[in-house]
């Protein structure tokens, strides 16, 4: 009886153990042999892992010398999945097949036009892409989705971006307008070796552009600022510090600004709010050179609406600046930990100022 009851139980693990494969089919890989339904041959595919971090696999074939086939795998999360095919690396300007199965279960593929950042420029049933007639199609297997489709070129372009959509939010009819990605990668694909690397487009110019604005407008301005308004007590130590705090933080927002404005250039970027601010910062930082030259004396009637106005430009500016850091960081896409870390020198610099403005109350 003991012995049957043992078995029972041995029998029961065997069959839960043998569940265990059935889940593991919900991660694809390129060992995994296909079993699509779709409209060319799948058998000779070339696979690869092309963006490890959402699990995304494509598998492509040159058919003939004119003809592409593609199949991009990725998890089912309840929102679109999308391949974009580009000449520079950037999603404005490039064509993608952006395919979903929305709640009801209506499957959906369609080729995008990425025209410009705002949604209404993002059209559908346009692009660059010559897609074959009845080759698209997109399925639910195993917990993942799977895209396919094939081109008619001679030679894909290489620099093959991937995003993936917000939960629960598809297009829809009539005008299937595309909500903004949850997330994407720009690579590099070489089709004959059959390898795949993450690219950002001025990778340099781009980090410069923001280290050199974070550092300047977003910390050493404020930085000079607390010298000025807290350090009085040593003169003239904490007017030449802080005009000197100030002039490199000047100085290295200009190259910045410069480092933007060549960025927006060869990126064809629409960054209108970002570059407005930057401007109007960029304005009252010269503003405040200005001033500087034309600061009265001590003695003056005038010093008072001098300090005012200075005093008043200075915290608008640092107040944009912030603002426009984190923006910046945004349209970057650099993600949470350079918003993190930025926000806790921020923190930081805030709360050794209200410590200096309490200390400074209790002196007065």
């Amino acid at each position: 009886m003991k012995l049957s009851l043992i078995s029972i139980i041995f029998i029961f693990a065997l069959q839960a153990l043998s569940v265990l494969p059935v889940n593991s089919q919900q991660t694809d890989s390129c060992s995994s042999r296909l079993n699509l339904d779709v409209p060319f041959d799948t058998s000779s595919l070339n696979c690869l892992s092309v963006w490890s971090s959402h699990d995304f696999i494509l598998r492509y074939v040159q058919t003939s010398s004119n003809l592409w086939s593609f199949v991009l795998s990725a998890p089912d999360t309840n929102s679109f999945v999308a391949m974009g095919f580009s000449s520079d690396g950037m999603m404005v300007g490039s064509s993608a097949m952006v395919g979903w199965i929305s709640t009801d279960g209506t499957a959906t593929i369609k080729q995008y036009f990425l025209g410009g950042t705002r949604s209404n420029l993002v059209l559908p049933d346009q692009g660059n892409l010559t897609v074959v007639n009845n080759s698209s199609s997109i399925t639910s297997q195993s917990s993942r989705l799977y895209l396919a489709f094939q081109l008619n070129t001679s030679q894909p372009l290489s620099r093959v971006i991937y995003s993936v959509g917000q939960i629960g939010v598809y297009p829809t009819s009539p005008g299937y307008a595309l909500a903004e990605h949850r997330d994407k990668v720009s690579t590099s694909l070489n089709y004959f070796t059959g390898t795949s690397t993450a690219k950002s487009p001025h990778t340099r110019l781009r980090k410069s552009h923001g280290i050199l604005n974070m550092l300047s407008w977003g910390l050493l301005m404020i930085i000079g600022a607390i010298v000025a308004r807290y350090f009085k007590q040593w003169d003239p130590i904490w007017f030449y510090s802080h005009a000197v705090i100030q002039s490199c933080a000047f100085i290295l927002g200009l190259s910045g600004v410069i480092c933007g404005f060549v960025l927006e250039d060869r990126l064809k970027a629409d960054v209108s709010t970002h570059k407005g601010l930057g401007i109007f910062i960029l304005v009252l930082g010269c503003l405040q050179v200005m001033a500087l030259f034309a600061r009265p004396g001590k003695e003056s009637k005038l010093r008072k609406f001098w300090n005012w106005y200075h005093y008043s430009a200075g915290r608008i500016l640092i107040v944009f600046a912030i603002a426009n850091v984190f923006y910046g960081i945004h349209l970057g896409e650099e993600g949470k930990g350079w918003n993190a870390g930025y926000g806790v020198v921020i923190a930081i610099l805030l709360l050794v100022s209200f410590i200096l403005e309490f200390k400074m109350w209790r002196r007065n």
